[in-house]
């Protein structure tokens, strides 16, 4: 490793004296002559080689960290997100990525410090690429590096695929997914068949009390499977940054019958500020915070992304779900997945959400 370090800095200062690179991302990536490699299909189609025996990875993204730890490679992280490092429970299972680097901040990547670390492979979203002095930055330095992305269940299923293959986890990747799916047809079975005027009307807070679901969104294909209807798809939204809100004035519009949360303070400015009064969920005491375990369930970010869909559908239909129960699962998902054994207040912690990750 660190002759190869030595190696791709010394190209890297050679190759930024000359200026002679393109901004478009690189097709084929290859880590070191004397390693063995695979070859890795990533979310844009980029067949990037990687070592076969990937000892040390950088996830520059949310997701690509939590699936890292999903697949049981959590100590191989040397790079990650800084809002990982937030994840309480998160870090009594791999408490390295407390210390663990953060090479990007603010959506910049600091080239300098991903080199110092030296991943032997590096995990990115589409927005990194989108950018071409991202794109400029991770081809200069001669890293492997892999867009992993998605917009729907069946995307974040091959996503987890992608970085399975990519770490030398394919198996753990498959078992995950089958587990996914199975979740998918449990739903499906009660709520697939139900008629769109016996649905539920729902609203997803996602972070903000305000930030709602777009058509075009993970949250959007999970909350459908739950059969609810999410109002806010299709609707009129504000596109800030990456992220799409709804005016108070429009959710008053919807008059959802039921809300979900992600975060509690969003869940204590809709349950106790006037501007939200009038509305059947809050009326109703029908507004819900979602558990947050690893990560926060339903967030764009997050691999619970199954139980999501379970506990909203036994959530908003309880009379139809009366045979699941929510404790037994989150014990089970999180004892499979993550070997870590939940006693009965901590299952409970996670079902409350709210408790397990730090504020900023």
């Amino acid at each position: 490793m660190k002759l190869r370090k030595t190696v791709i800095l010394i190209s890297v200062l050679a190759v930024f004296l000359l200026g002679a690179c393109s901004n478009t991302p690189a097709a084929t990536t290859t880590p070191d002559e004397n390693i063995e490699t695979i070859t890795v299909t990533d979310s844009i189609g980029r067949e990037v080689k990687v070592p076969e025996k990937v000892e040390r990875i950088a996830a520059l993204y949310s997701f690509a960290g939590y699936a890292v730890c999903l697949l049981g490679s959590g100590n191989e992280l040397v790079g990650v997100p800084g809002g990982l490092q937030r994840d309480l429970l998160l870090i009594e299972i791999f408490p390295d990525i407390a210390d663990a680097s953060t090479p990007r901040v603010g959506g910049t990547i600091n080239i300098e410090e991903l080199l110092r670390i030296d991943p032997d492979v590096v995990l990115v979203r589409k927005d990194t690429v989108a950018d071409d002095r991202e794109v400029e930055k991770l081809d200069k330095s001669g890293l492997p590096y892999i867009v992993v992305d998605y917009s729907t269940m069946e995307e974040q299923r091959e996503a987890i695929l992608i970085i399975g293959k990519a770490i030398g986890k394919e198996a753990e990747a498959t078992a995950f997914n089958n587990y996914y799916l199975g979740i998918i047809d449990r739903v499906s079975q009660i709520v697939g068949d139900m008629p769109e005027e016996d649905k539920i009307t729902l609203h997803h807070s996602e972070n903000q009390a305000t930030r709602a679901t777009h058509e075009s969104s993970l949250a959007a294909d999970w909350t459908r499977a739950a059969g609810v209807i999410n109002v806010s798809v299709g609707g009129d939204l504000e596109l800030v940054g990456n992220d799409y809100y709804a005016s108070i004035e429009q959710i008053l519009l919807w008059n959802p019958e039921v809300i979900i949360v992600n975060e509690s303070t969003a869940y204590s400015l809709i349950t106790g500020h006037p501007q939200w009064s009038g509305i059947s969920a809050v009326q109703n005491e029908k507004v819900y915070q979602l558990p947050n375990g690893i990560s926060r369930w339903g967030h764009p970010g997050s691999v619970e992304t199954p139980l999501a869909l379970l506990w909203t559908a036994k959530t908003v239909y309880p009379d139809l779900f009366t045979h699941i129960d929510m404790e037994q699962e989150v014990h089970d998902f999180y004892k499979t997945f993550f070997d870590m054994e939940l006693d009965d207040e901590m299952i409970a912690t996670v079902l409350r959400g709210g408790d397990l990750r730090e504020d900023k």
